[in-house]
């Protein structure tokens, strides 16, 4: 075997490996993000709700006060 066989079956060997690897950290990356993303989303509708809550008891306060 050559020294140009070699590398060539070496690289040819490393292909599917490096090509796993990128799809790995893809779809990792992507399932971080996705959460990240819930996570976000749901503290402002948990936000909204507060707010809509706090709202809403201030309107009752203000009424049985008049």
């Amino acid at each position: 075997m050559t020294p140009l066989e070699w590398i060539s079956s070496a690289a040819w060997t490393s292909i599917p490996v490096i090509g796993m690897s990128i799809f790995v950290w893809w779809l990792f990356r992507s399932l971080i993000r996705a959460d990240a993303t819930e996570r976000k989303t749901y503290a402002e509708i948990e936000a909204e709700e507060r707010a809509k809550m706090a709202n809403a008891d201030g309107e009752q306060a203000g009424s049985k006060g008049n």
